[in-house]
């Protein structure tokens, strides 16, 4: 029995599906599989905060290895959320991504 002023049950199906067209649910699944490591988690936070570091800075400051950081720091650049400067033989990044620059604030995080 429907409550007077409630959409039938037909109407809310549709509702319901045409939010599956609203957005990219693959794509939106895929960021919060790549937010969901730790890892890169702490790294984009560190690039959020120290824009241009190198990769054995942001090793220091997580104390991760290099190699595991520059191995994160791969998937994130494939991604498009972070983005690379070679000058001289110092490498620097930073997150370019700004969904994820916003998420980051959202999740509380700061410039400074």
């Amino acid at each position: 029995m429907r409550t007077v002023g409630q959409p039938d049950k037909d109407t809310q199906v549709a509702r319901a599906s045409s939010a599956l067209s609203d957005l990219d649910t693959k794509a939106w699944a895929q960021r919060f599989d790549l937010l969901s490591d730790p890892h890169r988690l702490e790294i984009l936070l560190g690039l959020h905060r120290a824009p241009g570091i190198c990769v054995s800075d942001l090793a220091a400051a997580l104390g991760r290895s290099e190699n595991a950081v520059s191995q994160a720091l791969r998937v994130l650049r494939e991604q498009g959320w972070v983005s690379s400067k070679r000058v001289g033989r110092t490498v620097s990044y930073r997150l370019e991504d700004t969904v994820v620059h916003d998420l980051l604030h959202w999740i509380g995080a700061r410039h400074s």
